[in-house]
């Protein structure tokens, strides 16, 4: 899994069985890895707002597919050596949003090049049957915060995922699950530590907790439509980019120290998502993603949650906080793998739940009878 703030790979290796009604979901490890900066800065370079070509997007198309086989390839050495599939969701680089309608999606890295070097089939361009479906193609990862939260009694509980996007779902009993992307998380707070800082970011939120809050800047970021439009809705860097926070710099017209824009970036996440949770009146919220990590964001999300949420992470339910996704992801897998819908309507707003997916075979379909290569076509009539 590499997800909007590409910074590397999340690799995950499950065992899934059935009990009943069941799932079980055994998790056999994980391991991150890191992208070298030339692979930032090529991702960074296809982009929006920059311009690109398309050889430039094949170029990185096969260079990520390189970098997941090598993630794959990891991930068969967790399970012990032996997979029965891989799912590699690709980077996604643009998401194509219309009048708040998806029209398409695309994510880069040649599952081809998965499949030949772990040898299995692999899962890829998890989003595009949705859309198909007309949905927004994400967020996908509802479908597993409905598993495991679901089938409880008592007020609205919510998963919340705190990655270069943040992401929340709504589980309640007897109601349809709700999830949408709230706004940026790390997105723009990776952007403001590498123009200001010259790092990929700010390592544990140190600089903004020695920054304040500007109002005006506040102001300004608050004011983004996104925000008031009514789920379901996603986003990503097409939206939320360096360049975004540029033009909103620029429209303050005056300067901000550097600890001051993280500082005022860290309170959106938290204001956005705060109010989001206030809004669905949850009672608990069980977070992951990079951004659980930043102890000032952490901090801030607690702060505005207490008396009215309990705030903690999903490793208390058994699911490392820095590899929920994966393991999201690798659900989906399993879902698709038999035959099984993954997308949740009432989330993406979809007319059908959808089979997310493609296969790339890896040698003959192991579903299909064996048959011996034919040595002519015959045309009949």
């Amino acid at each position: 899994m590499s997800g909007t703030s590409y910074d590397g790979v999340d690799v995950v290796a499950a065992e899934f069985t059935v009990d009943g009604d069941d799932l079980r979901l055994r998790p056999l490890g994980h391991v991150g890895l890191d992208h070298d900066e030339g692979l930032r800065a090529q991702i960074q370079a296809v982009l929006p707002p920059h311009p690109t070509t398309i050889e430039a997007v094949c170029r990185l198309d096969n260079r990520l597919g390189e970098v997941f086989a090598d993630a794959a390839a990891r991930g068969v050495e967790l399970a012990g050596g032996r997979v029965d599939a891989v799912v590699s969701p690709g980077q996604t680089v643009f998401h194509w949003v219309d009048g708040g309608t998806v029209r398409g999606t695309l994510q880069l890295g040649a599952p081809a090049r998965v499949a030949a070097r772990v040898g299995v089939p692999v899962l890829a361009d998890l989003r595009a049957a949705d859309v198909a479906a007309g949905g927004q193609g994400a967020p996908l990862v509802p479908a597993f915060d409905a598993l495991l939260l679901g089938g409880r009694s008592g007020p609205p509980r919510a998963a919340l995922n705190l990655g270069g996007i943040a992401n929340l779902t709504v589980v309640a009993p007897g109601a349809p699950t709700l999830g949408y992307d709230v706004g940026p998380a790390n997105a723009l707070l990776d952007a403001a530590a590498r123009r200001f800082l010259g790092r990929p970011c700010d390592l544990d939120g140190a600089r903004a907790a020695v920054g304040r809050v500007h109002p005006g800047l506040l102001e300004l970021l608050l004011a983004e439509p996104y925000y008031a439009a009514p789920p379901p809705k996603s986003t990503g860097k097409e939206l939320f980019h360096a360049g975004y926070l540029d033009d909103r710099l620029a429209a303050l017209g005056e300067p901000v120290a550097a600890d001051d824009v993280l500082a005022t970036l860290t309170e959106l996440t938290a204001r956005t998502v705060a109010a989001a949770c206030d809004r669905h009146q949850v009672a608990e919220v069980v977070a992951a993603g990079g951004g659980v990590r930043n102890r000032t964001l952490w901090g801030r999300l607690a702060a505005l949650g207490a008396g009215r949420w309990r705030l903690r992470t999903s490793d208390e339910l058994g699911v490392p906080a820095q590899a929920k996704e994966a393991y999201a992801f690798a659900l989906l897998g399993w879902l698709s793998w038999h035959g099984l819908p993954g997308a949740v309507p009432s989330v993406t707003g979809a007319r059908e739940a959808a089979v997310l997916g493609s296969w790339t075979p890896a040698g003959p379909d192991r579903h299909a009878p064996p048959v011996a290569p034919p040595r002519r076509l015959v045309i009949v009539s």
